[in-house]
């Protein structure tokens, strides 16, 4: 079998990622309901993260383990990337031990370069362009609280980052509509907004840029956002605050949405800042939902790659 990897949401295309989105939605109650999976029986994996994480490191190492594979972490100081091994020899060195490699790091091309050298699936846990296995949980969340995912509007405010460019590319991919209001040089990447216009044109959606928020969240379904200063950007942080701060999340921002619209954010959140806390912490809010579900979105990812298909 061809190895696949999973870098920017578009190595699946649209019917695998809303059939990824289903599967996910019944293995989530079958698991619920006590019901075992063994599709990664046998399967090694390692996550190789240079950047910190929560949500992304356990919700993969649980799925690994509940799906009946086995998991090891790497940290920079745990390898020779830190002592001057190459990415390439990494790469072909870790492919003789493991059945897939989970990366989390800055560049892209750092995951681009070890998936072009490596004989097994690599996938994207994070990097500074994009953050694909997010937006399969953000997805995920939204079908199972609205029933449906194509003709949804998802509004984004704030700094046009790594998940951003995630929710336009898999979003337009799939049928759903995004519209970001970024504050001015705060906008996403062009070739990321050229590849998503692409992408919707074919599937019937819409991807709108803007630096309004009240046009960007116009009959939205859910208001979406992320924190203003993400790892590695720490001496910009009074900057980029006040730029920002004409978007935070507020009761406000949810005047002209849908009367059922939802909160969402990929966490961790700074209350007070990107998000009020009467919001975050409030009936609208399906944050918790959404880091839920990304251990239910990343087995079903893990199964496509690497595992049973069938999802034994």
């Amino acid at each position: 079998m061809t190895k696949r990897d999973y870098l920017s949401g578009l190595e699946l295309s649209a019917g695998e990622t809303l059939d990824l989105i289903e599967r996910a939605l019944i293995q989530k109650r079958e698991t619920e309901a006590g019901k075992r999976h063994t599709s990664l029986a046998g399967k090694n994996f390692a996550l190789l993260f240079e950047k910190s994480s929560t949500r992304t490191r356990v919700s993969f190492q649980v799925g690994v383990a509940q799906l009946g594979g086995t998991s090891i972490f790497l940290s920079p100081n745990d390898t020779q990337i830190s002592r001057g091994e190459t990415i390439a020899d990494t790469a072909r060195v870790l492919s003789e031990y493991l059945d897939g490699l989970i990366v989390r790091t800055f560049g892209h091309d750092r995951v681009a370069g070890l998936a072009e050298n490596a004989s097994i699936p690599v996938i994207n846990g994070l990097t500074d362009l994009h953050h694909p296995c997010q937006a399969l949980a953000d997805f995920l969340t939204l079908r199972e609280r609205f029933g449906t995912i194509r003709g949804l509007k998802v509004a984004y405010l704030g700094d046009g980052n790594n998940v951003l460019h995630s929710l336009l590319l898999v979003g337009a991919l799939i049928g759903v509509n995004t519209s970001a209001a970024c504050a001015p040089g705060f906008e996403p990447d062009e070739g990321v907004v050229s590849k998503a216009r692409e992408l919707a044109a074919a599937s019937g959606a819409s991807v709108h840029i803007t630096s309004e928020v009240e046009e960007a969240c116009a009959d939205a379904h859910t208001v979406y956002t992320d924190v203003w200063v993400s790892m590695g950007q720490e001496n910009e942080a009074n900057r980029r605050k006040k730029a920002l701060a004409p978007y935070r999340v507020t009761g406000e921002v949810f005047r002209n949405a849908d009367p059922e619209a939802v909160f969402m954010h990929c966490l961790p959140a700074h209350r007070g800042e990107e998000v009020e806390s009467d919001i975050i912490d409030g009936a609208r809010s399906l944050v918790f939902q959404q880091a839920g579900n990304r251990l239910h979105a990343l087995k079903i990812l893990l199964e496509i790659l690497v595992g049973d298909n069938n999802g034994a």
